[in-house]
């Protein structure tokens, strides 16, 4: 939150320290300046930004859609335009984002996600009530966006760092050690810190590249009060570190006699005149001890509790190098925890560096802290058929620790402490972490080690961290599939899996919204995604988008913790889910859309996904889980023209926009009506195996007769892609002829 008060001080009630900057015309007076009398050339002297990737979030997200789960390949061309305009401007950029949530600002965290809660449950009510999207006033990031952005932005070649301490700091440490042009973000901390220029994102114009800069100097000149002043005057005012409630009454006791002594109030507004009495008050405690040398002069009056408590917060504002951090201990530095002894140097070190590098996700809180914790998910609490995500996914979790806790263990966990979990969902008052405890893989004998998952080098250790991968998500039937279909189909196959073994209200027709939406997507471009209509919103069509989501970071933790037997790559939502996409799939598969419309009329799509979901049907029922059909009625079908909902299924049928032209004709696209659905297996029946390869049926509308790779989409635009494994040709296993009965 910053400094309370001080941001709209400096924007209301200090002109004189907000100054328009031009970035291009900065990147040349810093190089110029730079260069005078200085013969390297390395990153020192090139014009760079430290950016507060956290503060950008939703200046980046300018998706027209937000509540359905994420238009993620539109976002990516939003940050790629971003970058270029800076790095064709010369400036470098180096984005830092919150990888801990410290202890001392645990519960200014909490407060948020309250608060945040509330807005969620607006939105849902917005939405059940008019069927569409809120205005911007209830705008919400959509779920998991910090946590896969940073990987969205090393996979555009950037440098990306994950914080293992405070944020803020690390910027402000980073971007003073480095003399770099400036700090670009929104939190009024950054006035605070004795570190780079501080410049407004909020203020960005991105085609210009002109800001607004937050003069220290001219600050310091109006409030009368010297750099080393400031950290102190934040405390007072109230941050993350000394909330506005403990520093009231010296606050209220400022207010007095600054209303005493200056009877002309300043700007008028009370915002700027708390910033200037609590001003005053500092100025005044230095002047009567001039040869005060601790943090907090002696004369104010505290209790010793909150003496204390503001010394730890005017020391966060301390940087390596700077004389008082030197003077005072270094307690506010994070120290080895318990957890710590469960592991080797080598995967400490590893996981330090992977988790500062932004390369992994989960593994370092619960390997150096034994703490995880999850921000606000859109779910809506008053549906009390579908589970929270952080309840859903907390099996997954609990294979998670044990693989990283249990390794040369019999399975005990007694002498091993619970993970504290910070989840927030419905019914969770957040006063204090869920414990959860580890649980084994199931491995026969004891669990393999991680020095061997995550340094090993021989095929029997791949093989092993793709077992320890699909066992966290129940999946061990899936092994075959590594190699024959993409990586990314692969986790997507893996994570509905799992969705419909703990979800128990999950229906066919959400299944097949999921699977659909997987197959369909790497046939569309973002141009293409943007384009599609929707009728109107299904409050749990969102809930689901979430819970996708949600799930995506838990298989990038699974990767993590088994040693990455998959690209990161391929876990990225951009590569597997898009919102409208699964929204449209979702109206479409409840209304009773035959599957040959539900997937875009394209053979090659429908065979793969009749086989992807014919073995996700077999691996549930091997676990006594049997798909029921339920659809769900349209929650605002009354609140369309007669018809609606029917008439917008035609459109989608006969002339809505698809890849390639429009849906094909009535006629033709029932010749295969329910012909799939029986028991015998499609490629059997019209296609099958030949040496060893699928060759799905072509489709009559087809012009391509010829054999075709049931997992690679024609040579169409597929978005960003990556590197994939194996030719992708199905299991000869999957040739064997049905059991009776199926």
């Amino acid at each position: 939150m910053g400094v309370k008060g001080l941001q709209y001080f400096m924007d209301r009630c200090c002109p004189e320290a907000c100054v328009t900057v031009n970035l291009r015309e900065m990147a040349r007076q810093h190089v110029a300046k730079n260069q005078q009398g200085c013969t390297t050339t390395d990153n020192t002297t090139s014009p760079t930004l430290v950016v507060d990737g956290m503060a950008c979030l939703r200046h980046w997200y300018s998706c027209k859609d937000w509540v359905c789960g994420g238009q993620w390949r539109e976002y990516m061309d939003v940050l790629k335009s971003w970058v270029e305009a800076f790095t064709s401007a010369g400036i470098r950029l180096v984005f830092f984002f919150d990888g801990v949530v410290e202890e001392q600002k645990r519960q200014e965290w909490v407060k948020r996600r309250r608060r945040v809660n509330g807005e969620v449950s607006k939105m849902f009510r917005h939405m059940k009530a008019h069927g569409e999207q809120p205005g911007k006033e209830l705008f919400c990031l959509p779920s998991g966006l910090a946590s896969f952005t940073p990987f969205a932005l090393r996979s555009l070649g950037q440098e990306v760092f994950c914080s293992v301490r405070e944020a803020d700091y690390e910027i402000a440490s980073y971007a003073r050690q480095h003399g770099s042009m400036g700090i670009l973000g929104q939190d009024s901390d950054f006035i605070i810190y004795d570190s780079a220029l501080y410049l407004s994102v909020a203020k960005l114009r991105i085609d210009s590249l002109t800001t607004v800069m937050y003069h220290r100097q001219r600050l310091c000149q109006t409030i009368g009060l010297t750099v080393t002043q400031l950290p102190l005057l934040a405390c007072l005012l109230g941050n993350d570190v000394v909330s506005e409630e403990q520093m009231q009454h010296i606050r209220n006791n400022a207010m007095a006699a600054y209303r005493i002594n200056s009877p002309v109030p300043h700007s008028g507004a009370p915002q700027g005149q708390m910033v200037l009495a609590v001003s005053h008050l500092v100025s005044s405690l230095w002047d009567r001890e001039e040869q005060e040398t601790g943090l907090i002069p002696q004369s104010l009056n505290l209790s010793a509790p909150h003496r204390e408590l503001l010394k730890r917060g005017v020391r966060s504002y301390l940087l390596p190098g700077q004389e008082a951090l030197q003077q005072d201990d270094m307690s506010a530095l994070p120290s080895a925890s318990a957890f710590e002894k469960h592991f080797s140097p080598k995967i400490l070190k590893a996981c330090r560096e992977k988790h500062v590098a932004a390369e992994g996700f989960m593994v370092y809180s619960v390997v150096f802290e034994g703490v995880t914790e999850c921000s606000n998910t859109l779910e809506d609490e008053e549906n009390t058929e579908l589970l929270p995500q952080a309840l859903v996914y907390k099996p997954c979790r609990q294979r998670i620790y044990g693989l990283l806790l249990l390794h040369g263990h019999d399975g005990s966990s007694v002498d091993l402490p619970a993970i504290r979990e910070w989840f927030v969902y419905s019914g969770n008052p957040l006063k204090e972490p869920d414990m959860v405890h580890p649980v084994p893989l199931g491995f026969p004998g004891d669990q393999p080690s991680l020095d061997l998952l995550w340094f090993g080098t021989s095929p029997e250790v791949s093989a092993l961290r793709l077992t320890s991968f699909l066992s966290i998500f129940d999946c061990q039937e899936y092994k075959e599939l590594y190699g024959a279909i993409e990586d990314s189909l692969l986790a997507a196959l893996c994570l509905v899996t799992y969705i419909v073994l703990q979800v128990q209200t999950l229906s066919q027709e959400d299944l097949d919204a999921y699977l659909s939406q997987a197959v369909c997507l790497r046939l569309k471009s973002p141009q293409e995604l943007q384009q599609i209509k929707l009728p109107f919103l299904s409050s749990r069509a969102v809930q689901l988008g979430s819970l996708y989501v949600r799930g995506l970071s838990h298989l990038l933790g699974a990767n993590c913790a088994s040693g990455c037997p998959l690209p990161s790559a391929a876990l990225m939502p951009w590569h597997s889910f898009d919102g409208r996409l699964f929204h449209s799939k979702y109206l479409l598969a409840h209304s009773g859309t035959e599957k040959t419309v539900l997937l875009d009329s394209d053979s090659s799509c429908l065979s793969l996904f009749l086989c992807l979901r014919e073995k996700l049907t077999e691996t549930c029922s091997k676990r006594s889980r049997v798909l029921q059909s339920r659809p769900n009625a349209p929650e605002h079908s009354h609140k369309t023209t007669p018809g609606g909902v029917q008439n917008w299924r035609e459109r989608e049928m006969f002339g809505g926009h698809r890849h390639g032209g429009g849906w094909r004709e009535r006629g033709e696209a029932r010749r295969y009506p329910r012909e799939y659905e029986n028991g015998e297996r499609l490629w059997e029946r019209r296609g099958g195996m030949r040496g060893g390869h699928f060759h799905p049926a072509p489709h009559p509308n087809c012009h391509d007769g010829g054999p075709q790779n049931m997992s690679r989409p024609p040579n169409r635009s597929r978005g960003p892609s990556y590197r994939n494994r194996g030719r992708y040709q199905l299991s000869p296993r999957w040739s064997q002829p049905p059991a009776p009965g199926t």
